[in-house]
């Protein structure tokens, strides 16, 4: 009788409490329409006739097919997505795709829809770009995942936590063209640079020119100004010491024409009333002529003549 009675209780315990666990939602269900949503853990109370359906809730990661797309010039890519989700309304998940299979199905369509839209909005550049200007990729994800969890949220109870780009390629049999008609943009782009960058330094170079011609002239000028000043005064300290003793200035420039013009190798024909004639012919001609009472001729016993084809 008791045992009777223990086995009952169990039975009827069974039916009507069951336990939901921290990482997962509960719905209750009476002949398939729900009536209750648990999202606490703990042990929970039902009637007998009533049903529970457990969801995780944890996220989820759905990896697409790769799909293949157009951009905005025409250009096949293939694009590999990923999406991280996770149960947001169990109720309308229960009722629209009632299990994982089911969501991962409906996510695939929203991705594909909402990526392909944004693919063909935008060109190549704005997802394989040196150029960070030209770089948008980040942005347009960010409106693809806000799309997708708009539609996820409200026709599904899916919460889309992010979306990802895996991959974006060329097809197999378009690489060749593609690679081909990047390598001739980059050419055309290079010879461009290459041309501003010669105009620019022919600029520079014919400035540069012009400064060094302007600063050259100038310091020719002042070299010019400088120089005269410096012949001037040259001239003007010749003449105050010619001015002082003419004979001793012509005396000493006639020995530097002797220095000059005569060496061992030399012989001179010279008349004999020569100004030339007689300083190689007298060594006191000029004393005789300019001071005849110098020591030199005091002391002179003899003038003889010097050796005039050999001195």
């Amino acid at each position: 009788m008791l045992l009777g009675v223990a086995v009952c209780v169990t039975f009827l315990g069974s039916l009507c409490f069951f336990t939901v666990d921290a990482s997962e939602y509960a719905v209750v269900t009476a002949f398939g329409n729900p009536i209750r949503v648990i999202k606490t853990p703990g042990l929970k109370l039902k009637h007998p006739y009533h049903s529970v359906t457990r969801f995780d809730n944890r996220l989820f990661i759905l990896v697409p097919p790769v799909g293949e797309f157009l951009t905005l010039e025409k250009t096949n890519v293939i694009a590999a997505s990923a999406v991280l989700w996770r149960v947001a309304d169990p109720q309308k998940f229960l009722q629209t795709v009632f299990d994982r299979s089911g969501a991962a199905s409906r996510l695939s369509d929203i991705l594909f829809a909402a990526l392909g839209a944004a693919i063909g909005q935008h060109p190549l550049t704005a997802f394989v770009s040196t150029d960070p200007e030209g770089y948008r990729a980040g942005a347009i994800l960010a409106a693809v995942a806000r799309e997708c969890r708009e539609i996820a949220l409200r026709d599904y109870g899916i919460a889309v936590v992010d979306v990802r780009l895996q991959r974006l390629d060329f097809p197999a049999q378009n690489r060749s063209s593609v690679f081909s008609r990047m390598k001739s943009e980059r050419t055309r782009i290079s010879m461009r640079y290459r041309s501003e960058g010669e105009e620019e330094g022919l600029k520079i170079r014919a400035t540069a020119d012009r400064e060094k011609a302007t600063i050259m002239a100038e310091a020719l000028k002042i070299a010019q100004q400088y120089r005269g000043e410096g012949e001037a005064e040259a001239a003007r300290i010749y003449a105050e010491t010619l001015s002082k003793d003419p004979e001793f200035y012509t005396f000493l420039r006639t020995l530097q024409t002797y220095r000059r013009s005569i060496d061992s190798q030399t012989t001179m024909i010279l008349p004999l009333d020569s100004e030339l004639f007689h300083m190689l012919y007298d060594s006191t001609y000029y004393f005789r002529t300019h001071d005849p009472h110098s020591p030199v001729l005091q002391n002179r016993e003899e003038v003889r003549p010097m050796d005039v084809a050999g001195q």
